[in-house]
């Protein structure tokens, strides 16, 4: 059994990610982004005076591209490159629309564990009225 996904929740006053949370988000190793870094120009995470990178919301989304050519299409490095190269744009309106419909996901789950939590105070409530 592979890595579990641990998805970003992405928050507006944080600016930057680390290469852990990169990893856990797509659940892959720490090395595989390293080494995607050499092999594609499009991911390119600042680095700290330490060495320590610092992926930004854009970094995350080229490297979102690249995972869903390489792991999800199942597509080589040269493929993906080629791809990137060519359709860059279309790439990149899926890859945006994917994570929007992920954040839409997330909501209608908070929404349901929201109505269920409400749904069962209802009926409690109803219940030591009727008694």
């Amino acid at each position: 059994m592979g890595k579990r996904k641990k998805p970003i929740l992405f928050d507006e006053k944080r600016l930057f990610y680390s290469i852990q949370e990169v990893a856990d988000h797509f659940a892959v190793n720490v090395s595989l982004l390293r080494f995607w870094e050499k092999e594609f120009e499009n991911i390119h995470p600042k680095k700290t005076a330490g060495g320590t990178r610092q992926y930004t919301r854009e970094d995350i989304r080229e490297v979102e591209i690249v995972y869903h050519l390489v792991k999800e299409k199942g597509m080589t490095l040269d493929g993906a490159r080629q791809t990137l190269k060519s359709s860059k744009d279309e790439e990149v309106k899926r890859a945006e629309a994917v994570a929007r419909l992920t954040e839409i996901k997330k909501e209608l789950l908070l929404l349901e564990a929201e109505f269920d939590h409400l749904h069962a105070q209802q009926k409690y409530a109803k219940k030591t009225t009727d008694e």
